[in-house]
């Protein structure tokens, strides 16, 4: 069994990472929100459920108003429960948010069939992107006098196409932060065993945190790893399936593309499970 050693200098390393990361957040608001004349809305975690958000939602569970879980309509039921009782034991409003009606993933898939590599794009501005709009909607009433500030868990070192993201970034009224951009996993599992972080059983169990499983990046055998630990999710994807199949639409498996190339599809900042299968 692998144990992880907390020698000195790896829990010194880990200590100096959470200073910078507190302070990436101050300077960002400071210098994108403060320094601009703006006021500041509020600062929320993206908690997708997976084992790394979890760190960034304990590291900065005193200091956010709120989490922000998008509920994409086809994932694992148990990461949602994970994320409400997480949020829940740690006193951190949740915000809750669906993709709005005529971006489901089942009518989007009923429409043109399962999505490829070259789809996932389309899949994370339907599912993930328009739903987090709708969390900035909630959160500022005025575009031009305040923004909001939102801490994602992107990492440099989770794949090819992270390695050169910027701690922070200005989208109109959201100041996009990633306070872990410089941790390493090992720096995270660190962090874990020094905070005593809960995990999620189903990122340990099928290696991702389960909240979008649009299929657009499968890995080969994926379906079935999930069918062993989750069958009644399984068994869900299996009827879209017959739909799509029903509908006339010839994209009609879940995860066509597990073998055609992902290099040269995008990925959301939301997406860090899928940018870990497409590196």
């Amino acid at each position: 069994m692998w144990v992880l050693v907390l020698t000195p200098e790896r829990v010194e390393r880990v200590r100096e990472l959470i200073d910078s990361s507190y302070t990436i957040v101050t300077d960002a608001i400071e210098n994108h929100v403060l320094a601009d004349g703006r006021d500041l809305a509020a600062v929320v975690i993206l908690f997708s459920g997976g084992n790394d958000s979890t760190v960034l939602a304990h590291l900065f569970r005193r200091h956010a108003n709120y989490a922000a879980h998008i509920n994409t309509g086809i994932g694992i039921e148990q990461t949602r429960e994970f994320v409400r009782d997480i949020c829940k034991a740690w006193e951190l409003p949740l915000i809750e948010e669906s993709p709005p009606p005529g971006n489901t993933y089942e009518e989007l898939i009923m429409d043109q069939g399962f999505p490829g590599p070259a789809h996932h794009w389309k899949m994370y501005q339907r599912l993930k992107e328009r739903a987090l709009r709708n969390v900035r909607r909630q959160l500022v009433s005025n575009p031009r006098r305040e923004r909001v500030v939102f801490l994602a868990g992107r990492r440099r070192d989770e794949s090819r196409r992270r390695q050169d993201i910027p701690t922070v970034e200005r989208e109109g009224s959201v100041v996009w932060v990633s306070p872990l951009a410089n941790w390493t996993a090992l720096d995270l599992n660190t962090y874990r065993s020094l905070a005593d972080v809960p995990r999620n059983e189903v990122a340990d169990l099928i290696h991702m945190s389960g909240e979008c499983l649009c299929g657009a990046f499968a890995k080969p055998g994926e379906l079935e790893e999930i069918a062993f630990w989750f069958p009644e999710v399984a068994e869900h994807i299996h009827e879209l399936e017959r739909k799509v199949a029903a509908a006339g639409q010839a994209r009609c498996q879940w995860g066509w593309g597990a073998y055609r190339d992902k290099t040269r599809s995008k990925a959301g900042p939301l997406c860090s499970s899928c940018v870990a299968l497409a590196a």
